[in-house]
C-alpha cells in the first residue's frame, strides 16, 4: 500500500519508512505541513502517518484540513505531545490512532496493520475471490490452504488491484502504488510483474482482466 509519512526528524523518518518499504509499503517522506497539505490534496495514499511538531504548518491543521474536504483517509498521530487533552484534541479532530515518542517500532507496525487492516478491507478479515485467498496487511495469500509465493512488486499489484473492487486500476495508478517518489518503473516493467503474477494465479478462479484502454480489473474467473 502507498504511505506518506509526515516527519520532520529524518531519524525517525528514516527508521519507520525502513519499517514500512521492508514490510512491501510504497512509501513517500515529507518534512514540511504545507507541503504535507497539498501532497494530501493531490497523492492517492492508503495511509498517513502524521507529526504534530512541524513548520510550515501545524501537523493538527494538517489533520484538520485533511477532514474538511471530507477525506476518510486513516492518520496514525506520532508525537512528543502526551497530555491527555492534547490526544483527545487531536482523536477528535479526526485522527484514527495516536503513539507518543519514543514508541517501539514494534508497536508501531501493529498499529499500522491495524489501520491498514480496517481501511483495506472494511472489517472484513480476508478478501476472497475465486479459490484465492488475501489478507492484504498482512500481505499473504493463498490459493484454497496453499500459501502463494509472492515477491513485493506482485503483491503490490494485487494488493493495488483487491483494494477497488469491481472497478478497473489504471496503468498509472498502478504504477503510483508500487513506486515510492524516488523511484521509476518502466512500462516494461509493469508488464513483466503483470506477466508473472498472472501465471501465479493460474488455477486459482481469479484472474486479471485486462480493460482495453483502460487498465486492469481483478475479477473471478479463469485465463483463456
Amino acid at each position: 500500500m502507498r504511505i506518506l509519512i509526515v516527519e520532520d526528524d529524518p531519524a525517525i523518518a528514516a527508521a519507520i519508512g525502513g519499517a514500512l518499504e521492508h514490510s512491501g509499503h510504497a512509501v513517500d517522506r515529507i518534512d514540511d505541513g504545507s507541503l504535507a497539505d497539498h501532497a494530501l490534496k493531490d497523492g492517492n495514499y492508503d495511509l498517513a502517518i502524521l507529526d504534530l511538531g512541524l513548520p510550515g504548518l501545524d501537523g493538527r491543521e494538517v489533520l484538520a484540513r485533511l477532514r474538511r474536504r471530507g477525506t476518510g483517509l486513516p492518520v496514525l498521530v506520532i508525537t512528543a505531545r502526551e497530555g491527555l487533552n492534547e490526544r483527545v484534541g487531536v482523536l477528535d479532530i479526526g485522527a484514527d490512532d495516536y503513539l507518543v515518542k519514543p514508541f517501539a517500532l514494534a508497536e508501531f507496525e501493529a498499529r499500522v496493520r491495524a489501520l491498514l487492516r480496517r481501511a483495506a478491507s472494511g472489517g472484513v478479515p480476508e478478501i476472497r475471490i475465486g479459490r484465492l485467498r488475501l489478507n492484504l496487511p498482512g500481505r499473504m495469500a493463498w490459493i484454497e490452504d496453499r500459501p502463494l509465493a509472492l515477491t513485493p512488486r506482485e503483491f503490490g499489484l494485487i494488493e493495488a488491484l483487491a483494494s477497488r473492487p469491481n472497478r478497473v486500476t489504471s496503468r498509472a495508478q498502478l504504477t503510483e502504488a508500487l513506486c515510492n517518489w524516488d523511484e521509476e518503473m518502466t512500462p516494461n516493467g509493469l508488464d513483466i510483474a503483470m506477466h508473472r503474477l498472472r501465471r501465479k494465479l493460474a488455477g486459482s478462479g481469479a484472474r486479471v482482466r485486462t480493460v482495453r484502454g483502460l487498465g486492469y480489473l481483478l475479477e473471478e474467473g479463469e485465463d483463456e
